[in-house]
């Protein structure tokens, strides 16, 4: 059979599988139905709101959140970086006899050239992750149309890396990956510390191309490792890693949303930015604790509102999940420690301590059970998003009147049992807060993305959240469909000239034809 021929038919199955897998690949936010949450409250939006509603029925802040991408690089290739086999200088000793046990082509053929092919498919993979990942990012923000992007921590895969690998790795990070993204620049992230910085929501459309990247682990290390040098090169690369702002929704929609139009209560969202890797100790540096510390006093005091006011709302983006019993995640508590004669700080934690959780519920939100505290203890309206914990978990955090514990438990089943704290009727007697923890967008997990959507609810008269994922699918996909999309077109450009060889005589063929026009002459 024809070589053509095979081409032809091998098109023909590939082809319409390259089709099929593209489309899928790049609208599967389309197939899968992923939007942002629709307000089920939502105000009569008119034209006067245009500009930071552009449809009816959307809610005005809408946050495409992204956890734990973990870039990659040397460090992760085995034996280190790529460099030429340690036995090539020792093969011309070995030829010219000079070596007592000549062991260099065998060195070569067992070992060095193995471990090459090993380094260069780990280099491979990490080329094609940054790709996988970039994929997610611009097709769920050109999909979904986000008024605000977050990167909840663990931006980078090592806070073990050389400052050369972490440049490499931020550069990677910002021109392949999150192409087109920006850096939250300094002017917004170092407000005056009474008053806080407060925008009007959807003045500034930069906001849907700014990156709020939270600090992670892997980024500048636990409590016992993290020191001002990797706390300073994360920030000029990704970031303040504390600070906060406040986003006001427009006086002029006030009479959309039934409101006074001379109130002086402009319904507004708190955004807090927390660093959550020195909340516990013992730490490296005590320094950056007393900053972090210092940054929660400052919010409390300063530029949170009363816990009475329901028209604002907190958001607080961070990165270690708040403490909770074993079972409630995939992650139970965990806590390890560096030896004595290294400082003896965290190594490792799964969750914060009670005591660092009590920091965040009890302080940010105000949450107390103690019913005679300011609000009944009910505290701020608001919601909690972090990573971490790659599988991720979604809970209701709550305390009873009269406890000093706090109790976890499942978000989805809260709703619906009957002595849940988080039930509409009994939320207004015990103090809860909802705490969602983001899936890994990597592709081991199935390239996940969170859609926040936020919105004031003027008949409760406070603010709503809404919550929900989009999966990509695990890498095999994409990698798949890019090979057969490769090989499909392969394929087809080879045809013709394989067609083209095929009609011309070979060279037997003409020796042959020339001998039979001799012999009619003959």
């Amino acid at each position: 059979m024809q070589k053509s021929v095979l081409l032809l038919r091998l098109v023909r199955v590939l082809f319409p599988l390259s089709v099929i897998g593209t489309v899928y690949i790049y609208f599967y936010p389309f197939f899968h139905k992923c939007h942002f949450p629709e307000p089920w409250t939502a105000p009569d939006w008119n034209e006067q709101c245009a500009h930071y509603v552009r449809e009816p029925h959307i809610a005005p802040f809408r946050l495409l959140a992204l956890g734990d991408p973990q870039l990659e690089g040397d460090s992760s290739l085995p034996g280190g970086a790529i460099e030429p086999p340690p036995s090539i200088p020792s093969i011309w000793r070995d030829t010219l006899g000079l070596s007592e046990e000549p062991r260099a082509w065998v060195d070569i053929l067992q070992y060095d050239i193995p471990d090459l092919f090993v380094k260069w498919r780990k280099q491979i993979d990490l080329f094609g992750n940054d790709f996988y990942l970039a994929h997610q990012y611009r097709t769920m923000r050109w999909w979904t149309r986000p008024s605000h992007i977050s990167v909840l921590g663990d931006l980078l895969g090592s806070q073990w890396s050389t400052d050369e690998e972490y440049e490499s790795r931020s550069q990677r990070f910002w021109n392949r990956v999150f192409k087109g993204g920006l850096k939250v620049s300094t002017d917004i992230t170092s407000p005056n510390e009474t008053t806080g910085r407060v925008e009007v929501l959807g003045d500034d459309v930069l906001w849907e191309q700014r990156l709020i990247n939270i600090v992670g682990n892997h980024d500048v290390g636990y409590a016992g490792d993290l020191d001002e040098t990797r706390v300073d090169r994360f920030e000029r690369a990704f970031g303040q890693v504390n600070w906060d702002i406040r986003f006001e929704l427009p006086q002029f929609s006030l009479t959309n949303l039934n409101l006074n139009e001379t109130t002086e209560k402009i319904p507004s969202l708190h955004i807090i930015v927390l660093n959550s890797m020195n909340l516990d100790g013992p730490v490296l540096s005590e320094k950056l604790q007393g900053d972090t510390y210092k940054f929660i006093n400052d919010v409390i005091s300063s530029r949170s509102a009363p816990v009475e006011d329901h028209t604002s709302a907190t958001l607080l983006l961070t990165h270690i999940p708040l403490h909770k019993e074993d079972g409630v995640c995939i992650d139970g508590p965990f806590f390890d420690y560096f030896p004595s004669e290294e400082g003896g700080g965290i190594r490792e934690q799964n969750h914060l301590s009670e005591h660092g959780t009590k920091s965040v519920l009890q302080g940010i939100f105000g949450l107390s059970g103690n019913k005679g505290a300011p609000g009944n203890g009910l505290g701020r309206n608001g919601l909690i998003v972090n990573g971490h914990d790659h599988e991720g978990c979604d809970v209701w955090h709550s305390i009873r009147y009269g406890e000093e514990s706090w109790r976890a438990e499942r978000y989805p089943p809260a709703q619906n049992t009957s002595e849940s704290m988080s039930l509409p009727g009994i939320r207004e007697v015990n103090p809860g807060l909802r705490e969602i923890t983001l899936r890994s967008m990597m592709g081991e997990f199935g390239g996940y993305a969170g859609l926040l959507s936020a919105w004031y609810d003027p008949g409760a008269g406070k603010w709503e959240f809404a919550f929900d994922y989009c999966s990509m699918g695990i890498q095999h996909y994409w990698w798949a469909i890019h090979i057969v999309d490769i090989v499909t077109i392969i394929c087809i450009l080879a045809i013709i000239p394989v067609r083209l060889l095929e009609r011309l005589p070979d060279g037997n063929e003409g020796a042959r034809h020339r001998g039979e026009k001799a012999m009619k002459r003959d």
